[in-house]
């Protein structure tokens, strides 16, 4: 059988940009691993971030509204495949590498917590060596999963996730795609969600941001994918500076109206109490770990073993939980 790999990696040099990543260029895995005869390195990471199970978990953690109702607002899966779809749609673009692109973007938020950024700021001030989702997402791929062998991703992929929020820029024109897909995304679809449950309709939104962004959800998403693709340079990915000072006062306004909005945020108000005592219980009973995380508790003791397990819990899984430890259960005779 012809090697499908080599065919593709000699696709990629002839097609894409000269600054893309190329897959046969890839610095490699932490662990070597003989390679695949059809998919290259960066599809292996996509498909084995589909298939873990992080990444079927985040169907069940909060994006912003907590335990909703309705089955239209969004999940952290959902908010995934927004970022991954918007971040092929510019990678595609600009010829850079659409595989290494996917894979970042599916992976970004897979250390998210429960109860979204709350859970997050939950166990960074619990957890004395500090928490961020993002550092919790490379971890989850380097020693969390398959039962703490982990998923052996890639460098240019592990570099994606862990600068894919804030801090350093990613060191691949691929991940910085991403970064800005993810601020694109989530902003766009918040401001969806926040529409639907009545919190604010789209007319509030200052008229100067949206005559420059667009009077409607696919509007904005539009103008600030086509900014990056028509200012991009070699493989400096940026906005122009209208549209982006204009994407900076839409995440302000959102800041002020939905995001520190006391009557959206009431119900984050109790994800401290939920968090602090699981933790606090499983320092106390660190038996009560699930088998796979004793494994980390033996060799990086019960606070980084109880951290993970916290991180890696669904909204669902946490409350009952949490539940199951302090809520007195009815006597049955």
């Amino acid at each position: 059988m012809e090697n499908v790999r080599l065919l593709t990696e000699s696709i990629e040099k002839q097609t894409l940009s000269p600054y893309a990543t190329l897959s046969s260029d890839s610095v490699g895995r932490e662990k070597k691993e003989e390679k695949c005869e059809l998919r290259t390195e960066f599809q292996r990471d996509r498909d084995r971030i589909i298939h873990c199970k992080a990444f079927r978990r985040l169907k069940h953690k909060t994006q912003v509204f907590l335990s909703p109702e309705s089955d239209h607002y969004r999940t952290r899966l959902t908010h995934t495949l927004e970022v991954a779809q918007i971040a092929r749609t510019i990678a595609r673009a600009l010829r850079f590498n659409e595989d290494l692109t996917e894979a970042i973007a599916l992976a970004h938020d897979l250390g998210h917590t429960p109860f979204g950024h709350a859970g997050e700021r939950a166990l960074n001030e619990l957890y004395s060596g500090g928490f961020t989702h993002y550092a919790q997402s490379v971890r989850v791929c380097r020693v969390i999963e398959k039962a703490g062998k982990g998923l052996n991703l890639t460098h240019e992929v592990l570099d994606g996730i862990m600068n894919h929020t804030k801090g350093e820029w990613p060191h691949t024109p691929e991940g910085k795609i991403v970064r800005f897909s993810d601020r694109i995304a989530y902003i766009n679809h918040d401001i969806d969600d926040a529409i639907g449950a009545g919190v604010f309709s789209e007319d509030i939104i200052p008229l100067e941001i949206r005559e420059v962004l667009g009077f409607r959800k696919s509007e904005r998403i539009n103008t600030l994918v086509k900014s990056l693709v028509e200012n991009t340079e070699k493989d400096d990915v940026k906005m122009d500076d209208r549209t982006a000072n204009a994407y900076e006062s839409l995440h302000k306004f959102m800041y002020d109206t939905l995001y520190l909005n006391p009557a959206v945020k009431f119900e984050e108000t109790k994800v401290d109490g939920i968090v602090s005592g699981i933790y606090d219980f499983l320092l106390k009973n660190p038996d009560k770990l699930d088998d796979e995380y004793k494994a980390i508790r033996e060799r990086e003791g019960i606070e980084r073993a109880a951290v993970d397990y916290i991180a890696g819990m669904t909204d669902h899984f946490a409350v009952t939980t949490y539940s199951d430890i302090y809520i007195p259960k009815a006597w049955k005779v």
